[in-house]
């Protein structure tokens, strides 16, 4: 126990006296920050992406979009998220001449990977809207893309938002490989401490803590909103 309490006094040291904290907050904002913005990014892309998987095919138009996002799809779930920011970051981004922060890069990359489960899990979402509301929006002479955004999107984010919760999880979670293009997270933050302290037992015990409180809090949001849309599905 006593031993415990040396490492606690070194930790403290460093995060309380060295003004550690100033790393843990800045790592604690851009973890936030590129999973918040990484799950709108991929919300976007995802539900465009659904829309066209989910398009009739009897054009040659619907059928090459759909070819290009079958390819991209397969493309970011098939490779680790750190090689998409090393590629990214290393290869890409310089061989077209862009300049970005490495936070920027991360937030990118994110997103664009976010796109591909969150297309899949929209387009499950739509498949599950009975067939019968597309046909009633058709019917009531709207066009078929009003009727899918009017009508059987919003439906279907209904359906899929559990899902999606568990996606901005796990989006959390993997913002800990971002310090490989040098950005700025927990990770770093508390291997800065246990660097300087020579102790890495109660930083990287205290990492896991604030995680798993990210996740507590992220859980919580979404039973809170599934209980908001329940009780708005029983009013109505």
């Amino acid at each position: 126990m006593g031993n415990f309490d040396k490492k606690l006094e070194k930790f403290w040291d460093i995060f309380y006296e060295h003004q550690g904290y100033v790393k843990v907050i800045t790592g604690l904002e851009n973890t936030l920050k590129i999973a918040v913005v990484g799950l709108a990014i991929g919300i976007v892309i995802g539900t465009l992406i659904a829309i066209v998987r989910v398009l009739p095919k009897y054009r040659t138009l619907p059928r090459v979009l759909n070819g290009f996002c079958t390819f991209y799809v397969g493309l970011f779930r098939g490779t680790p998220i750190v090689v998409q920011l090393l590629v990214a970051y290393y290869v890409a981004l310089p061989l077209l001449g862009v300049k970005m922060t490495a936070l920027n890069v991360c937030i990118l990359v994110f997103g664009l990977n976010s796109g591909a489960y969150v297309s899949e899990i929209m387009r499950s979402g739509i498949l599950s809207v009975d067939p019968g509301q597309m046909e009633a929006g058709r019917a009531l002479g709207l066009s078929y893309r009003v009727t899918m955004m009017k009508i059987v999107v919003p439906q279907a984010v209904k359906n899929i938002l559990p899902t999606l919760g568990n996606e901005f999880i796990v989006l959390i979670k993997e913002t800990s490989v971002v310090s490989f293009v040098g950005a700025a997270d927990l990770y770093v933050a508390f291997n800065y401490i246990g660097s300087n302290s020579y102790e890495f037992m109660v930083p990287y015990l205290v990492m896991a803590l604030i995680y798993i409180v990210l996740v507590a809090i992220a859980a919580l949001l979404v039973r809170l909103m599934e209980r908001s849309l329940r009780k708005s599905d029983r009013r109505n």
